[in-house]
């Protein structure tokens, strides 16, 4: 049976498809930029995450979800040192000559290609998955369930981030993403 499978897969389905309207227009030129303003007292760069640190940070998830449900993570796993640079905790980085981020379009690509194939692998599970305990002790902390932890991972981390995408496009005049 499938039925709580097909409510979370529907609902990373919804999110992603929100997620990807957001990274339209973006360009390589600002992707790892901070916002910045002039002001009377000087230039003011607002510390907030912006799209390739978001995508960078999202785009390690895919490996450890495949990890969560005893499958290979090599598909979907990012490039190697990519955890250095955007796992939970690290800072984001104000990089607007390009030299600290990989570039936009390898970034970009790996967000969407690990979360659509996590999404897909979704498909081939069974709802018995999502009730089993989480194997790792750090993340059973927050997610007793694998089932827990994909529909967190998939859902919620998801739009937080793109929440934080969409303040950063409105702070460059970008519109709204519909």
């Amino acid at each position: 049976m499938r039925q709580h499978l097909e409510n979370v897969i529907a609902a990373a389905v919804r999110t992603r498809d929100n997620g990807l309207k957001l990274l339209e227009g973006i360009s390589p030129e600002r992707a790892a930029m901070k916002p910045r303003f002039e002001t009377a007292g000087g230039l003011v760069v607002i510390d907030t995450n912006h799209p390739s640190f978001i995508c960078g940070h999202l785009g390690l998830y895919g490996a450890r979800m495949f990890t969560f449900v005893g499958k290979d993570p090599a598909p979907v796993a990012p490039p190697q040192g990519w955890d250095l640079l955007y796992k939970a905790g690290v800072p984001c980085e104000d990089d607007p000559k390009g030299t600290i981020y990989p570039a936009w379009g390898k970034v970009r690509e790996q967000f969407v290609n690990s979360l659509n194939a996590t999404i897909d692998m979704f498909g081939t599970l069974d709802d018995s998955v999502l009730l089993r305990p989480m194997a790792d002790e750090r993340a059973r902390q927050f997610f007793p369930t694998v089932g827990l932890a994909l529909n967190f991972m998939t859902t919620t981390h998801v739009a937080i981030h793109m929440g934080q995408l969409s303040a950063w496009r409105r702070c460059f005049g970008m519109p709204a993403a519909t």
